[in-house]
């Protein structure tokens, strides 16, 4: 069993930026993959960053990077130029392999609000 906890999520403007956080529980943090999803309301749980055990990541866009540091358990999204459409409930997730697709996710954390207004 893991356990997630995200944090930094908040109210930004158009264009600011933000990082969030996600702790994990487990002593082979350095061995899980690792993703960052979002929600928004009546919206399907969409992929934004992976990143590999050994550090490589992919995103859905440029202005998001995943990294991690296995010292701290914790992994990293930082978000810029955030938009209105960014807008959405984050998600960090343990899976056993690098995808884009939620359903390869095992673990999931209980999300962290993000909303960018005007």
């Amino acid at each position: 069993q893991v356990r997630l906890v995200e944090s930094g999520g908040g109210v930004v403007q158009i264009g600011g930026s933000l990082r969030l956080s996600c702790k994990a529980s487990g002593r082979t943090f350095s061995t899980y993959i690792m993703g960052w999803f979002r929600q928004a309301p009546g919206k399907e749980r969409e992929f934004v960053s992976a990143i590999s055990s050994s550090g490589g990541s992919y995103s859905l866009e440029a202005r998001f990077t995943a990294s991690r540091d296995n010292a701290k358990n914790t992994v990293y999204l930082q978000m810029n130029g955030l938009k209105p459409e960014d807008t959405a409930v984050y998600f960090c997730a343990v899976g056993p392999r690098l995808g884009t697709d939620p359903s390869w996710y095992e673990y999931w954390g209980q999300g962290t609000q993000v909303t960018v207004s005007s």
